[in-house]
């Protein structure tokens, strides 16, 4: 079937399209309706059926035969390590942690913070809620104590899993201190907490509320899983709020195993027993989708990375992976390619490496740019597919789905709308726009299965913050294109369109035209205030390592590709050359806060930045007292 067959399928009978979808799954009861609409615009997907996604990733794979494959390999450049995990053996780590968790007062329904490095003890946590219907929350390992904080007044765990200490390049980043911070300010200083003790950063004098993890798990014993219905949530996962406030994103069991099963075939076009490797952190919504629940759901086996694309010990990091476990589908974030590309712009490392293995590159959590795609393109000659979702859809919204056609690859669009979204764009009206014009890229409701239906304890923001802007559609708070094939173009967040002159234009054109210059690795742009014009576009560029050119010449260079490329229009005001981009961990480029120091503004130090350093760096490019 080709793709337009299936997607038009999807839209006209969305119920039996993820109906035949759910039967590649177990179920301990069948749903009495694929998707329940009695209170819309909340609705529900398989309501009524009872499924235990944690048996569907291992006890299920034990029982056909998969017994022996490995499910899960930890391969850690920062601690030397390499462990592998067959399918059995993490089921039974799981299910005798789960009555850890039984064992420490944790119900069906029960909040569990986990908040960890990249150990293989993080995986287990996880999938040991699931085990027990308990509801995980998974915050970044390392995060401030005021952010850890307010997720734990949030959620209101019954306890909280956590380790000695992460592992960031060569430096030990202490867990304990921030953790015992944020309890004390969420006022829960007694609450359990589990501790792993790594070598490392060994823990000497635990708190007395303090469990060590290889004396939890010696006193128990493996536990069955329990049924849960399809509606109860499987985990929480908190993302930034545009009030400061998190919004804890609520992802429930049913609908989520049915999505994230159907994609692997279908987008990643892997099968059972094919080695996938998403290259990112469990605090992050790829982490908890394909690195731990997508894979294990289809059979495959999953890659767990302790470490970097550089620096872990060089830009050559992935490749080893690769050749190593013989991977054959990588899912990583553009940024890490410009960090590869920028440290190895010749690729030599990756020609001493045997990556015959991988099939194809998948790129998403910010827009890939054309140029970073063709150099991958060019290294690795596979295809380099770019594809866009969001922490709140859980999974892809537009992809090039490998697995049903490849179709042509258009650089800088994620290809077509995923089977099950509905995707338009509306104009300020609420009116769609026609095929080549701009607007808010809006999903049609419902949403498909797999994607968030409320936020924790806070129905109301959620529909504020995603249903209130046009009736009957999903804000998804992006700024784009679709062109006359159905293509989609992500420019920008619709905060990120600057207005010049009354003249609309996407962050995402401008850096397009900045990243074609052979020199730039990395670029951003983003609208200052301007007396004259309301705004002007700054440009902001890092170059490759080795680069030799004059910086009047390079922006010169970079304007007048800018003014061809855009138009006179968008002649940037300045364009400067830094040593790096504000980055969150997971790499977003953080405009917003970049946009604040140039227009002279307060701004917060987003806790989920990679080093705040780097935002003195960007104020010093402007000529600004940090």
């Amino acid at each position: 079937m080709d793709y337009r067959t299936l997607y038009r399928n999807s839209m006209d009978d969305p119920e039996g399209f993820w109906a035949e979808a759910a039967a590649e799954l177990v179920w301990t009861k069948p749903w009495d309706k694929v998707i329940d609409d009695s209170d819309a615009p909340y609705y529900e997907w398989f309501a009524g059926g009872e499924i235990n996604t944690c048996y569907n990733a291992l006890d299920l794979h034990c029982e056909q035969g998969r017994a022996k494959q490995a499910a899960l390999i930890y391969d850690s450049p920062v601690t030397g390590q390499v462990k592998t995990y067959s399918y059995s053996e993490l089921r039974d780590e799981v299910a005798v942690f789960a009555n850890v968790l039984q064992r420490n007062g944790v119900e069906k329904g029960d909040r569990v913070i986990v908040y960890m490095p990249m150990i293989p003890e993080a995986v287990i946590s996880v999938l040991a809620c699931a085990r027990i219907g308990a509801v995980h929350s998974v915050v970044f390992g390392g995060f401030a104590a005021k952010e850890l904080a307010t997720r734990v007044v949030d959620a209101s765990p019954k306890l909280i899993i956590s380790a000695s200490c992460g592992i960031e390049g060569k430096r030990i980043i202490p867990y304990l201190p921030l953790l015992d911070e944020a309890l004390e300010l969420a006022d829960a200083e007694n609450l359990t907490r589990i501790l792993v003790s790594r070598p490392q950063l060994p823990i000497e004098d635990p708190h007395p509320a303090a469990v060590l993890w290889q004396d939890a798990v010696a006193e128990a014993h493996a536990v069955p899983c329990v049924e849960v219905s399809a509606t109860d949530p499987l985990y929480i996962l908190y993302t930034s709020g545009t009030t400061g406030e998190p919004k804890g994103v609520v992802r429930p069991n049913g609908g989520h195993a049915v999505a994230l099963k159907w994609s692997m075939k279908n987008i990643y076009n892997v099968d059972p027993g094919d080695v996938y490797w998403a290259a990112s952190d469990i605090g992050w919504v790829v982490g908890h989708s394909y690195i731990i629940y997508a894979p294990l759901l289809h059979g495959c086996t999953t890659i767990l990375f302790e470490g970097k694309p550089v620096g872990t010990p060089d830009a050559s990091a992935f490749w080893r992976v690769i050749e190593r476990h013989k991977v054959n589908c990588l899912f990583t974030a553009p940024t890490a390619f410009r960090a590869i590309r920028r440290e190895d712009p010749a690729g030599d490392l990756l020609k001493q490496h045997d990556i015959s293995s991988l099939r194809a590159l998948y790129l998403a959590g910010e827009r890939c740019d054309p140029d970073t795609l063709h150099w991958a393109e060019t290294q690795l000659k596979l295809p380099v597919i770019d594809h866009w979702w969001q922490t709140e859809s859980g999974w892809p919204m537009a992809a090039n789905p490998m697995g049903v056609e490849h179709l042509p690859v258009k650089a800088g669009s994620p290809t077509v709308a995923v089977p099950g979204y509905d995707i338009r764009v509306l104009d300020d009206e609420g009116e769609e726009v026609p095929r080549g014009q701009s607007g808010y890229i809006m999903v049609k409701l419902p949403l498909p299965p797999g994607c968030l239906n409320t936020l924790w304890g806070n129905r109301k923001r959620y529909h504020e913050a995603y249903l209130s802007r046009f009736e009957g559609y999903y804000l998804t708070g992006d700024a784009g294109v679709m062109d006359e094939e159905g293509y989609l173009w992500v420019m920008s967040r619709v905060d990120d369109v600057i207005n010049v002159a009354g003249h609309r234009l996407s962050t995402g054109a401008l850096e397009e035209a900045l990243a074609s210059h052979p020199d730039v690795a990395e670029c951003a742009v983003i609208g200052v205030e301007d007396k004259l014009k309301g705004e002007m576009p700054l440009g902001f560029v890092v170059l490759n390592a080795g680069a030799d050119i004059d910086a009047a010449d390079l922006k010169k260079s970079l304007i007048g590709t800018v003014r061809s490329l855009v138009g006179p229009i968008a002649t940037p005001r300045d364009i400067h050359v830094v040593p790096r981009l504000p980055k969150t961990r997971s790499g977003k480029i953080l405009r917003g806060t970049m946009r604040n120091i140039a227009d002279g503004k307060e701004y917060k130090t987003p806790a989920t930045i990679d080093d705040p350093f780097v935002l003195n760096e960007i104020a010093s490019a402007l000529g600004l007292d940090d």
